[in-house]
């Protein structure tokens, strides 16, 4: 999940090259006009991220690559966490 910082407009303008800068380096920003959220300044390749299809083929081909876990009682592992 992404942490957004958020920045009004007016500073957003005045200090941009900065932001950029801070955004290239992984640092994601709301921008707010007058308190109101009007957009995001996110790292490159935030919205592929974000995109669920391709979170689905991600998983898919984690769950591919992972080896199988066979013999697991799943209900005696929900107890162990209860305690």
């Amino acid at each position: 999940m992404t942490t957004y910082v958020d920045v009004g407009a007016y500073d957003a303008k005045t200090h941009f090259p900065e932001y950029l800068r801070k955004a290239q380096s992984g640092m994601a920003f709301r921008i707010t006009n007058r308190g109101e959220h009007v957009a995001d300044l996110v790292p490159p390749g935030t919205a592929e991220k974000r995109s669920g299809a391709k979170a689905a083929e991600r998983m898919r081909q984690f769950i591919q690559t992972q080896p199988a876990i066979n013999n697991i009682n799943v209900k005696a592992l929900i107890e162990e966490g209860r305690d």
